[in-house]
């Protein structure tokens, strides 16, 4: 268990960040909302799939600046959100960099929020044991319907003291 999970649940995002660094084994299943991509069988509408995420905590690049995460799944692809103490982040990817904003709930989990051309996705994150985080992602397009949505059980990957 790292230091900061000591304060668990997390008070800050400084420390809620730190407290995402590590290795996890997760499960994620994908639901689309909309029933025209529903196949012959009626099963297109979800999936879920097992992977596994390395994130690094990236130290602030500015005094008084909760840093930053780096996250690479296990297929590749690494992408770096930057954190302001204002509220808003950026999201570094080989895709481009998009701008969004955090805020941190009393209850201790972190919502993130994307607006790309009128369609806007809303990620949670929340830890229910310093080894074990939940996230859940809706998209709402312009127009205001449902487009997908996600949900994620986590699981950090600890060692053994050898003994």
């Amino acid at each position: 268990m790292t230091d900061a999970a000591a304060a668990f649940p997390p008070a800050t995002i400084e420390a809620f960040l730190r407290l995402c660094a590590g290795e996890w084994m997760g499960l994620r299943s994908r639901f689309a909302l909309d029933t025209a991509l529903e196949d012959e069988n009626g099963d297109a509408w979800h999936s879920s799939e097992r992977g596994e995420l390395v994130v690094r905590y990236l130290e602030p690049e500015n005094p008084g600046a909760p840093g930053g995460l780096q996250v690479t799944p296990q297929e590749g692809g690494a992408q770096q959100l930057q954190f302001s103490g204002a509220g808003d982040f950026t999201v570094n990817s080989r895709d481009g960099d998009r701008q969004g904003r955090w805020r941190l709930w009393p209850d201790g989990s972190l919502e993130l929020t994307l607006c790309t051309g009128g369609d806007t996705v809303r990620e949670r994150i929340w830890f229910t044991k310093p080894n074990l985080r939940l996230r859940s992602t809706v998209e709402s397009r312009a127009d205001g319907t449902p487009g997908r949505a996600s949900f994620s059980s986590e699981i950090r990957r600890v060692s053994r003291p050898a003994g």
